[in-house]
């Protein structure tokens, strides 16, 4: 981890120059940005906020690899569960984390600048994290693929039926896929945050506290097509996945 230590350290002393950070809630951060005037920094505090906050990325994901790869080898061993943890080097894109494969299908799980510079301790950063793990061992992105290709098929199907053809049933395909994949997507959501839960207690954190998070970013609320369920939602999910497992 010292090279990745080295290069946020690298990546966060400009971006911490050019913006006012603060701990109330998640930031967007936009390079060449002024302070403001009445919230002067000192550089020396603002590299040491810097340092800070990449060493407790550093530490967070030195603790929470081998738990996640545990979790991942007892309940899907069918999957590849050597976990390789990224960082996102966008200065402009809003606080984010995500899951993916790499062309091999080891799991990815990245997590930009902003989201490492947003959150307000140890145990959110966890929870954040182990929440995309748990995407991965649930095989969310598997789900999803197989769910939006079904929806290409139906949507599709009676499309035909009705006599498209051309960029109309290629339309209606692409419409059913997209549908398809958002079918179950607050519920993969709510599976990612009671798994991530787990996985976060069993590092040694405390993902109650750590799932405070929602309380500092924008709720969703409950639109029919929305992918991620209200935050109240996700909230007792934690809970309720802490007292009882999953």
């Amino acid at each position: 981890m010292t090279a990745l230590r080295l290069l946020l350290v690298a990546l966060f002393l400009p971006l911490l120059a050019a913006c006012d950070v603060t701990t109330t809630g998640p930031v967007t951060v936009t390079p060449g940005a002024s302070a403001p005037r009445s919230q002067p920094r000192d550089q020396a505090a603002l590299q040491a906020q810097a340092r800070q906050a990449v060493n407790q990325f550093v530490m967070v994901a030195d603790r929470l690899e081998p738990v996640m790869e545990r979790e991942c080898r007892r309940r899907a061993p069918e999957l590849n569960c050597n976990f390789q943890i990224v960082v996102d080097r966008s200065l402009t894109d809003p606080p984010n984390a995500f899951q993916t494969l790499d062309d091999t299908g080891h799991p990815i799980l990245a997590v930009n600048i902003a989201l490492i510079a947003s959150v307000e301790n140890a145990d959110e950063m966890a929870f954040v994290m182990s929440h995309e793990a748990a995407h991965h061992i649930s095989d969310h992105l598997g789900q999803q693929q197989a769910n939006a290709m079904a929806g290409a098929q139906v949507l599709g199907g009676l499309a035909a039926a009705g006599g498209a053809s051309g960029s109309g049933l290629e339309m209606a395909q692409q419409l059913g896929a997209a549908l398809g994949a958002r079918r179950y997507s607050q519920d993969y959501e709510l599976q990612a945050d009671a798994l991530g839960a787990i996985i976060a207690r069993a590092a040694g954190f405390d993902a109650l506290h750590g799932a405070e998070y929602f309380n500092r970013i924008p709720d969703p609320g409950n639109s029919f097509l929305g992918t991620h369920p209200p935050n109240a939602r996700r909230l007792e999910t934690v809970r309720y996945a802490l007292a009882n497992g999953v």
